[in-house]
């Protein structure tokens, strides 16, 4: 089992309103790093915001580049000079994963393979077997499960993923995330495998059955609350940039 000795929580809100208000909530109940959606792609206002998080927090910014859908794909690699400590990658093609990775290395930012499900992970391996890609930092994977078409949100969609993940080069990390309904099993099941986990309106409007979200933070501190009793208490942002080996600020 991986990462077993604490665990890394990740507030990914849906937008970017009072998003400095909430790192710091976040952050005070046990968040190590935060997702930034990309929106339209405005390099300008990504950089004020990232700015804007650093020095409101001491938090891990991770900025996704692949949810930058109104960006050309041969534009997309632009966006990881604005300042992110790591940026999301999308399995979407060998050219795109390849240029993201090598300016974010020739950067010293780490690297996060978006990961839906098998074929992703496929993808992967094979990209990783067939080119000699440098690593600065460890080679980490975000899991969202729940995606229609893609992995069925369960534990048992996690377990499968896992498996493939053992055969990823040592020291492989993965952050999960379960859409909806699969908020809840693909978290448990994650702090079982040594997984780690991110939380937010991204990923989920409800908090129960016919209960919706009131905030991040409300999902934040559950995903603290079973970290503590899974005994992998949340890691600080310094922990947790060692363990991805993101440089310190």
């Amino acid at each position: 089992m991986r990462g077993m000795t604490g665990t890394l929580i990740t507030v990914a809100p849906a937008g970017t309103d009072s998003l400095v208000a909430t790192a710091k909530e976040s952050e005070a109940l046990g968040a190590a790093a935060i997702h930034v959606p990309a929106g339209d792609g405005d390099r300008t206002r990504l950089r004020e915001t990232v700015a804007a998080l650093h020095e409101s927090t001491g938090l891990i910014v991770q900025l996704a580049t692949a949810e930058a859908v109104h960006v050309p794909e041969r534009d997309r690699w632009n966006l990881v000079d604005v300042g992110a400590d790591v940026i999301s990658i999308p399995m979407e093609s060998p050219g795109i994963t390849i240029a993201l990775h090598t300016r974010a290395q020739e950067r010293g930012i780490v690297p996060e393979y978006r990961i839906f499900g098998l074929d992703q992970l496929a993808l992967l391996q094979r990209v990783l077997r067939r080119y000699d890609l440098p690593f600065t930092g460890r080679l980490h994977l975000g899991l969202r499960l729940g995606i229609p078409g893609e992995e069925r949100g369960a534990a048992d969609a996690l377990v499968e993923c896992e498996r493939v993940i053992r055969d990823l080069p040592a020291g492989t990390t993965f952050s999960a995330a379960g859409l909806g309904r699969s908020t809840l099993p693909v978290m448990l099941a994650a702090l079982a495998f040594g997984g780690h986990l991110r939380v937010g309106t991204t990923d989920t409007v409800l908090y129960a059955e016919n209960r919706p979200v009131d905030s991040d933070m409300q999902l934040v501190a559950r995903a603290v609350g079973f970290a503590q009793l899974a005994q992998r208490p949340p890691l600080t942002s310094a922990q947790a940039r060692d363990l991805l080996g993101v440089p310190p600020r």
